[in-house]
């Protein structure tokens, strides 16, 4: 059965669709099945893998309104062993068409129950809110990595974000783990960076994966190709460390 894994944090540009793209593409050349859902209506990680948005008929929206089977809004990518359900600007009306239905958080996790035995991953890049689509994400999902960038406000916002999981696992999901927090945006150079890898080491230990995401122009450059990190360059330090991380993540999950 497949692990589904949300990519979630509330706060924006802390690298969360850069991880979900490179994410699945490294697990991809790891000869492992992934399917990436692009739970956010800026669409970027649709964007990111070569997907043209503008022509997208069905995608996440769909699969949450429940007028497409996820089977059918599933996309192939040039990614080896990469699939992808897209996302549309018209995601962005769902919080307000779901919210007087029944069973509205769970809208997500029943779409994928056909086909989550299909895939070893699937990865929700999450929207940079705690709405209503997240709430679908992480009532659907396994577990959850929480990207931090390694900044000056890297731990605001965190202790709400761990708030909304802990709620989400006493009333809709008992069984969500962590997966683990990644670290992105690592400047060695900076002696901020440094510290704020320490603190959050410090405070939270064990939950931190041991692969701390550097900042690289390679990885910066490679979604306006529209392509992984690995497929632009798999010899810069950006594809070396998701790479890192994948084999991380399949170690912890063996």
């Amino acid at each position: 059965m497949g692990k589904i894994i949300a990519i979630a944090n509330q706060k924006g540009g802390v690298g969360k669709t850069t991880t979900s793209v490179n994410l699945a593409a490294s697990l991809g050349v790891l000869e492992k099945k992934v399917l990436l859902i692009d739970a956010d209506p800026q669409a970027n990680a649709s964007s990111g893998l070569g997907i043209d948005v503008e022509t997208v008929q069905g995608g996440t929206y769909h699969v949450l309104e429940h007028t497409l089977s996820a089977k059918d809004a599933i996309i192939k990518t040039d990614s080896p062993n990469v699939d992808i359900i897209p996302a549309h600007i018209d995601l962005v009306a769902i919080e307000i068409e779901l919210v007087d239905k029944q069973e509205r958080e769970y809208m997500l996790k029943k779409s994928l129950e056909e086909i989550k035995d299909d895939y070893d991953y699937i990865l929700i890049d999450c929207a940079p809110s705690l709405g209503l689509i997240t709430l679908n994400s992480l009532v659907a999902a396994n577990s959850v990595i929480i990207p931090i960038q390694c900044e000056y406000f890297a731990l605001e916002g965190l202790g709400k974000l761990l708030n909304t999981v802990k709620s989400v696992q006493n009333i809709h999901n008992p069984s969500l783990d962590i997966e683990g927090l990644l670290l992105t945006m690592f400047d060695a150079r900076l002696r901020l960076s440094n510290q704020v890898v320490d603190e959050v080491r410090k405070h939270f230990s064990s939950m931190v994966f041991d692969t701390i995401i550097r900042r690289n122009t390679r990885l910066g450059e490679a979604p306006s190709y529209g392509e992984s990190i690995i497929a632009y360059d798999a010899t810069s330090k950006g594809a070396v460390n998701y790479l890192n991380l994948a084999q991380e993540l399949l170690k912890k999950n063996s």
